[in-house]
């Protein structure tokens, strides 16, 4: 540290008459003390603060040989210039300073030397003092008795009045640095001081987490991951609340340790332990530290679990106990019970896996930060890295559900008068509001009115930067931890083949992917799920800053999508999702699939009494269904007494196809799809209901979004069943008599058409229930039909 600069009245003091400095004189005031180099102070970051002390000069004792005296402030340079033995140069220099008995000669601190709290600037002490304190030399002389003295030594000392302004300038410039410092490094110094109570936390080897990422995978294991379908073992189990679990596990054959010999020198490596069967937890007995969940989090998670009873110590509901058993054993996870009434279990247990997660690494990198700055190279198990820093991506549909999330992730972090969440008023801003207005005369299902509350918008995406008491909000995605996105979203940031602006090298070090109401996706546009998970894990295009010596060994050999968690929530059973879960989640973990029967379809919700007739087609293509539906179906519907028939298409495609085929064959007919505008929507309803179109082309996406109650039909035709269940019950009660115009047609003669095949087990099962599904689809039988309303 820099030496203050020298003033004159330092050196011989006020004009006689004048009071002589408070400062001085409460240095003069305090006992002597012993000597020492540095005091402990609680103001400074590291804890510690070098400070200057008075040292209290002793009268030479006559009968000891005089020795050199010592100059501790001056340089080594400059000490010769200031030895003396003459024992009435001390009296001398008494009396320059106004000192008429033997205490502290000392130069009191100038006014510069103190900064903004009061403390003294601190000092550094040089060989020269150290070489003092400890031959115990008795004698100080001071520097100097006049301003002539004191000149002479700051030259002596090769030290301008300059160039000790400049230093002081360096100081207070440095000090507005630190405290200017990021929220970031503040944290990181936090962490610093509690590794070593945390370290036996973070280096468990019975922590899931450690035996999942830190360790590689093994030959045997690899090739089974490599196989095209991979190579498992299959279990099933039945838990109380989730039912029937339908477990699949890589083979991995005995893993023998290398290198047994007893004299060897190469190192013993140890590898990945292959997935086991989860385990259910005891929701009444368990403790949050047997989760491995970090202490830091343990005290916010009963606050912040509003599903549990506020009364109970239990710290998940039984649901949520048995989701936890197997998303903190790193498995993967698709759950398709989701409903509105267990949302906020499954969107709290998520989110507390996150956070866990997302603590755990960030301390293993601080931890090894501080012991790789005493090394110069970095040994193999220091690679705690990816090759990007984003580890979670949260995929969901609409803003409102970000905004739950966001608000989740807060809570378990951050207590409740602590910590900070930056760009929190903008992120409110953003997230809320533009709510849609739910009609009062006629109301909406209860279902949509509970789906699009709050912001519905599908154009988000943000990231998320995770400290130890803070949140940040609208971060880089390169140097956020989180990603919380829409596909839409996701979608315009990866972009095309052939598109300039392309980025999508954020999802390249992704370990944990979470989808809810993943059954949305199929209303917005399922092409995105399917293009997003088409650029996970490859090679990025730049290296964002990547230090490659800290990068982990299996995500430098590509192994990433080994690694990757995906857990999975849907509110139904799709035949596209499980083809994402089976092809694109390949965890060397297992994964965990509930696969619950349909006890009863949402056929008998209907209410109508009314005859329903099940066509199968054979066609292997289910392009080709246009065939069977003109050949088939089509002829018989176009008889002037099927008049007034809707024609409910899921797929927008299939839509197109059969408009085409209407608009060449010249067939009366009208259409409301997602992109008809309302003025049309009203006039095709109004011709559809006076009987003056004899069709209607109706698509799933439209009555997803606006649920219209279109009134008039006598006849429907399920091109193909649809994704949500209960839209086949909905409309089918639409054909109730007061719906219908009685100008038009029979009340007594009315049909619905449903056209199937094996590609749609999943969704008949849902409409008709398992068993009678399964028998449906083996049945060499092309007709069957079901009668409701008895």
């Amino acid at each position: 540290m820099a030496r203050r600069k020298l003033k004159y009245r330092d050196v011989v003091g006020k004009q006689k008459g004048l009071s002589k400095s408070k400062k001085l004189d409460r240095k003069k005031s305090k006992p002597p003390n012993k000597y020492k180099a540095f005091t402990k102070s609680n103001k400074t970051n590291n804890g510690y603060k070098r400070k200057r002390k008075d040292v209290v000069p002793r009268e030479p004792d006559k009968e000891t040989v005089k020795k050199p005296k010592v100059d501790i402030l001056a340089s080594a340079e400059s000490s010769s210039d200031h030895e003396t033995d003459n024992e009435d140069y001390m009296g001398k220099l008494r009396e320059s300073f106004g000192c008429k008995n033997k205490s502290s000669v000392a130069i009191e601190t100038s006014e510069s030397e103190i900064d903004d709290s009061g403390d003294e600037v601190e000092y550094e002490t040089n060989n020269v003092e150290d070489a003092a304190y400890e031959t115990k030399q008795d004698e100080f002389v001071n520097e100097g008795d006049s301003e002539e003295d004191s000149k002479s030594s700051i030259k002596a000392s090769g030290k301008t009045n300059k160039s000790l302004s400049d230093e002081e300038t360096d100081n207070e410039t440095d000090k507005d640095m630190l405290q200017e410092e990021d929220d970031d490094d503040s944290d990181d110094e936090t962490d610093k001081i509690t590794l070593e109570e945390e370290e036996s936390d973070c280096d468990n080897v019975r922590d899931p987490f450690v035996k999942h990422v830190f360790y590689e995978l093994h030959d045997n294991l690899l090739e089974s991951l490599q196989n095209n379908p991979v190579s498992v073992n299959r279990y099933t189990k039945f838990w109380p609340q989730l039912g029937k679990l339908f477990i699949q596990i890589p083979i991995c054959r005995d893993i023998s340790i290398e290198n047994n010999a007893e004299f060897s020198i190469s190192e013993k490596k140890s590898y990945a332990p292959p997935g086991e069967i989860p385990l259910p937890i005891d929701v009444k007995s368990v403790k949050p530290s047997e989760l491995y969940i970090k202490t830091q989090i343990c005290k916010n998670i009963l606050k912040g679990n509003k599903t549990t009873d506020p009364n109970s110590e239990e710290i998940f509901t039984p649901l949520q106990a048995e989701i936890f058993s197997i998303i903190n054993n790193y498995q993967d996870l698709y759950y398709p019970q989701r409903t509105f009434n267990n949302a906020e279990e499954l969107r709290y247990v998520y989110c507390l896996h996150v956070v866990n997660h997302i603590l755990k690494t960030r301390l293993k990198v601080i931890h090894h930060n501080a012991r790789l700055s005493k090394k110069d190279e970095v040994p193999e198990e220091f690679r705690d890295q990816g090759l990007i820093r984003p580890k979670v991506l949260i995929i969901v549909p609409f803003k409102e559900a970000a905004y739950r999330i966001i608000n989740l992730l807060t809570q378990i972090l951050l207590p409740e008068d602590k910590g900070n969440v930056v760009n929190k008023k903008r992120f409110v801003d953003d997230y809320t509001g533009n709510e849609l207005a739910m009609p009062k005369k006629n109301p909406r299902p209860e279902d949509y009115e509970q789906l699009f509350q709050g912001n519905s918008s599908d154009d988000f995406k943000m990231g998320i930067t995770v400290t130890k008491n803070s949140l940040k909000l609208y971060a880089n995605f390169y140097s956020a931890d989180i990603i919380i996105a829409s596909p839409l979203g996701l979608r315009r940031v990866i972009g095309a083949e052939g598109e300039q602006e392309r980025d999508y090298d954020f999802l390249a070090s992704i370990e944990l992917l979470i989808l809810d109401q993943m059954e949305i996706f199929f209303m917005q546009n399922w092409d995105h799920v399917v293009h997003i998970f088409n650029h996970m894990h490859l090679q990025p295009k730049e290296s964002h800053g990547t230090d490659f010596s800290r990068v982990r060994t299996w995500c430098l050999n590509g192994w990433a999508k080994y690694y990757r968690q995906t857990l999975i929530f849907s509110s139904l059973v799709a035949a596209e999702i499980n083809a994402i879960f089976n092809r694109k989640c390949l965890n060397y973990a297992g994964k965990v699939q509930v696969v619950n029967p349909v006890e009863f379809g949402s056929v008998t919700q209907v209410v109508v009494r009314n005859e329903h007739v099940f066509r199968k087609f054979n066609i292997q293509n289910p392009t080709l269904d246009l065939t069977f539906f003109v050949n088939k179906v089509l002829p018989k519907q176009r008889d002037s007494s099927m008049r007034q028939t809707l024609i409910f298409i899921p797929s927008y495609f299939d839509y197109v196809r059969v408009r085409n085929y209407f608009n060449k064959e010249s067939i009366d007919f009208v259409q409301i799809c997602e992109y008809t505008k309302e003025g049309k929507v009203a006039r095709a309803r109004d011709m559809f209901f006076h009987g003056d179109a004899h069709f209607m082309l109706y698509t799933e996406r439209f009555h997803f979004f606006n649920r219209k109650r279109i009134k008039g039909i006598r006849h429907i035709v399920f091109y193909q069943l649809p994704v949500f269940p209960h839209f086949y019950s909905e409309l089918c009660n639409l054909m109730q008599e007061v719906n219908m115009n009685r100008k038009v047609g029979s009340m007594l003669y009315m049909t619905i058409t449903v056209i199937y095949s094996k590609n749609d087990a999943h969704r008949l099962s849902a409409v008709v229930g398992t068993e009678k599904a399964a028998r449906m689809c083996q049945s060499d039988r092309d007709v069957y039909l079901l009668v409701t309303g008895d």
